[in-house]
């Protein structure tokens, strides 16, 4: 049986829980604008680095299959100690990081740390309010990345010790939220059954399956996109414009994330069929202006792009998660949502090493268009797909 919260302790639990979910999302991203630099200083190939961007990716889905669970039987400090731990031993490493092998190590410390902080902590917003804590789940991770890479493109830009100064500056916050943790309550108490919970559980119930086989194809698309702009994409505007300021990387990623934040806010009065739809539109639009940018050398174009595509990320994100599901039954959820989470994760690093493997044979900017273009004929299969008055019907119901 849970605790029950008074209003001052659940604001309290509120505010630690979505400070230490955007501050692990934020610590996932602040390597984004250091990636060119990684590239000069260890002669990085594009393959490398999303070979270092893809080793994240599957260490956290191998987190959240396995030790995503464990807090509803522990209880949710002892889990979210753990991740913030893990996370201080990842940025350690960051920071002497003198290869590419390292940078994987550290990769891989961080991307299990995440995929036991982001369930920890939602589930604990969640616990401590049912009403706001679904809501803040759905923007916080765009949240938390937006503040990672627009502060690192702005410490690797500006501040002395750019391999050093983000990763130390994230360290100490780490270390403020593992002081602050007494002082929030627990919301969870414990139970047996923690060994079990360690069992990935991956299903997909029969009413679901038609749904998510429509949404599947955008919802690649939409992963892809994040994917690419998180391990490429500085290195990529640098290659087009010219201007090689980590700055500009770094705040062309923070765009697409703040958009996708704007984005679940905007589209939520909407039915999710709808926005899903117009979600689709903005993201083919926006890759579309994007794919401009590069070939036009234009920043301003670059910019724009991602703002709109950022818009279609955001609610194609939040409006999927709305029609997916609530068509399994509390039971069928976990499994359900681990099989999301596979898919999604796989298409959020598969692609990326591809096109990193591409890149030196083909070239980055082609590499960019096979790629935006892929990701538009993704997105205009589900599109056709979801006219069905099924989904819509689902969707709305």
């Amino acid at each position: 049986m849970n605790p029950i919260l008074t209003a001052q302790a659940a604001t309290r639990t509120t505010l630690f829980s979505f400070t230490g979910a955007a501050l692990i999302s934020a610590t996932s991203s602040a390597p984004t604008p250091l990636y060119p630099l990684y590239r000069s200083l260890f002669h990085l190939t594009p393959t490398m680095l999303t070979l270092i961007f893809g080793a994240y990716a599957f260490a956290l889905l191998a987190a959240l299959l396995t030790v995503g669970k464990v807090s509803d039987y522990t209880g949710r400090r002892p889990l979210m100690l753990l991740a913030l731990a893990i996370n201080v031993v990842a940025l350690m490493i960051f920071m002497v990081a003198s290869s590419a092998p390292t940078l994987i190590a550290a990769r891989l410390v961080q991307g299990f740390a995440t995929g036991i902080a982001l369930p920890t902590f939602g589930a604990s917003l969640i616990d401590a309010s049912k009403t706001r804590g679904p809501l803040l789940n759905s923007f916080t991770a765009f949240l938390g990345m937006t503040l990672g890479t627009l502060t690192g493109g702005i410490l690797v830009s500006f501040a002395p010790f750019p391999t050093v100064t983000v990763y130390a500056l994230l360290m100490v916050l780490m270390i403020v939220a593992m002081a602050l943790l007494p002082l929030i309550p627990e919301t969870i108490a414990p139970q047996p059954g923690v060994l079990a919970a360690l069992r990935p559980q991956v299903s997909i119930p029969r009413r679901a399956l038609g749904p998510l086989l429509k949404v599947t194809p955008v919802n690649i698309a939409t992963w892809m996109l994040g994917g690419f702009y998180l391990s490429l994409m500085p290195t990529m505007v640098a290659n087009a414009t010219g201007l090689t300021s980590p700055f500009i990387g770094g705040s062309i990623v923070a765009t697409l994330m703040l958009s996708a934040t704007a984005a679940v806010l905007l589209f939520r009065p909407l039915p999710p069929a709808r926005a899903l739809v117009i979600g689709t539109l903005m993201l083919m639009a926006g890759v579309g202006v994007t794919l401009t940018g590069l070939s036009l050398h234009s920043v301003a174009l670059l910019y724009i792009g991602t703002a709109i595509a950022g818009q279609g990320f955001g609610s194609i994100f939040s409006s999927m998660l709305k029609i997916i599901m609530p068509l399994a039954e509390s039971h069928e959820r976990a499994g359900l949502f681990s099989a999301f989470l596979i898919k999604s994760y796989l298409a959020f690093a598969l692609p990326a090493i591809a096109a990193g493997i591409a890149a030196p044979h083909i070239g980055l900017t082609n590499t960019a268009w096979l790629y935006g273009m892929t990701i538009i004929m993704l997105a205009l299969v589900s599109l056709l797909a979801v006219r069905g008055r099924a989904l819509a019907g689902t969707a709305c119901s």
